[in-house]
């Protein structure tokens, strides 16, 4: 076996490994046993986006965890972060979220989250695929007076509407606020037009009707076009896109600007720093940062320290040096005073709350920073041999990065969840970043297709 766990769980295509039942069922008797409290009946929480396939998984996936003697509670489609919040709330062993977040239908994913809402670290997934890769797992099994139930909790999103309600100044409302929201008709796609209707603002909601096969499908956090249409057509005053399993957004200005992570996450640490909020006066981002990000940060006064790709990265080097704001250009955003994780529709409310106290328009408050040009290609790889013994990939990153001097820079990564090496580079303008870009991946694909 493969390594099982990514950068974000374990993804794949649905009914091709590792995404298969019988794959489904072996995590599950590995988290049934390696989460079960010693000397207490245990239960997990299971929840899901929309796809299709989340039926056949749930159903494996509980099985295995029954027959390891524990519980298993239901609570369908919820945000990813919606089941790091449940998890802790409902004093759960732990926390499953079958989903592929802003991947294709076909794809789907297990994300596992402890006890206490957090990401698994590397040593817990390295243990779990040890387990799961061993022939012990069979040996574990519960006799039958111990085999675990399983049954669905009814108020699962009210609570976590409550929750999202309670991360939003208590004398203020959305009242007299109009949003457009593309739920990329994926697990917010109940809780984010309630939560939003309740809060007073004016709502139009869009891909909210999800079929299983739908999901992102030319809409969410990579296809915002028809948003952006939508929030001129309506004079709305922001435009809120979330991803598959809600663990992000991108927000788009009343004048239709779409706005990055970035933006987002400079505007919210301004916001924070002014009020004496922002702790230790740090925000924590990712290597795949905009350069206009960091010089943003500068020029406020705000120091920032750079994780690897990843939320449970940006959490990690958060905790390690007292930030409790981080986040990353893709619209995962962190505020740790809140959430354990990235939260799409509670970074939404964050936002919003800024508006509100700056009494200024999104397209107003985005201007904090300049976004440097930056172009990112995504290559199909064959294999993944690490990028520093490549001598011809070695060799164009420094012609570009020499060609580019202090005007932009250069990052080639592989994908944490997909056979793909990622290409990005940015520039003082779109034409030449292009240009080096294209230089790059011409390299990448010769070598590793």
């Amino acid at each position: 076996m493969g390594k099982l766990f990514g950068t974000d769980g374990i993804r794949g295509i649905a009914n091709s490994a590792p995404m298969t039942v019988d794959m489904a069922l072996k995590v599950g008797q590995a988290v049934g046993y390696l989460f079960r409290r010693r000397g207490n009946h245990s239960r997990i929480l299971i929840g899901k986006d929309t796809r299709l396939s989340g039926y056949m998984l749930e159903n494996a996936i509980a099985s295995g965890i029954n027959s390891m003697g524990t519980d298993v509670i239901f609570v369908g489609p919820m945000p990813t972060p919606g089941i790091a919040f449940i998890t802790e709330n409902m004093d759960a062993d732990c926390g499953i979220v079958i989903s592929a977040s802003h991947n294709p239908f076909a794809d789907n994913g297990i994300k596992i989250f402890t006890p206490e809402g957090l990401k698994l670290t590397d040593d817990q997934e390295q243990e779990m695929e040890e387990l799961i890769s061993s022939s012990r797992l069979s040996t574990l099994l519960s006799p039958p007076e111990e085999i675990g139930r399983a049954w669905r909790e009814e108020d699962a999103l009210g609570r976590y509407i409550v929750f999202l309600k309670h991360t939003f100044p208590r004398y203020m409302n959305l009242k007299g606020f109009k949003i457009v929201m593309d739920c990329a008709n994926g697990a917010t796609y109940k809780v984010a037009p309630t939560l939003f209707r309740e809060m007073r603002a004016e709502t139009v909601n869009m891909n909210v009707n999800p079929n299983g096969e739908n999901i992102n499908l030319n809409c969410g956090t990579l296809h915002p076009e028809n948003l952006v249409k939508k929030v001129i057509q309506e004079n709305a005053d922001i435009g809120l896109a979330f991803d598959g399993d809600g663990d992000r957004v991108i927000a788009i200005d009343e004048k239709g600007g779409i706005l990055t992570g970035d933006q987002m996450l400079a505007i919210c640490a301004k916001r924070m720093k002014d009020e004496g909020t922002l702790a230790n006066d740090l925000v924590v981002s990712t290597v795949m940062s905009n350069i206009g990000f960091i010089r943003a940060l500068e020029e406020i006064g705000i120091r920032n320290v750079q994780s690897q790709v990843g939320d449970r990265y940006v959490l990690e080097e958060m905790r390690k040096n007292g930030a409790v704001l981080g986040g990353e250009d893709s619209g995962h955003i962190i505020f740790a005073q809140h959430h354990t994780t990235g939260d799409g529709i509670l970074t939404a409310l964050q936002l919003l709350a800024v508006i509100k106290k700056e009494d200024k328009p999104l397209s107003e408050l985005k201007k904090i920073m300049k976004v440097y040009p930056q172009i990112l290609i995504n290559i199909d790889v064959s294999e993944k041999p690490p990028l520093d013994t490549v001598p011809e990939i070695q060799n164009i990153i420094k012609e570009v990065e020499s060609e580019l001097g202090d005007n932009g820079r250069v990052l080639v990564r592989y994908s944490g969840t997909q056979n793909m090496c990622r290409v990005m580079v940015e520039g003082p303008t779109e034409d030449t970043t292009k240009v080096l870009a294209q230089k790059i991946a011409d390299v990448v694909s010769t070598r590793l297709r």
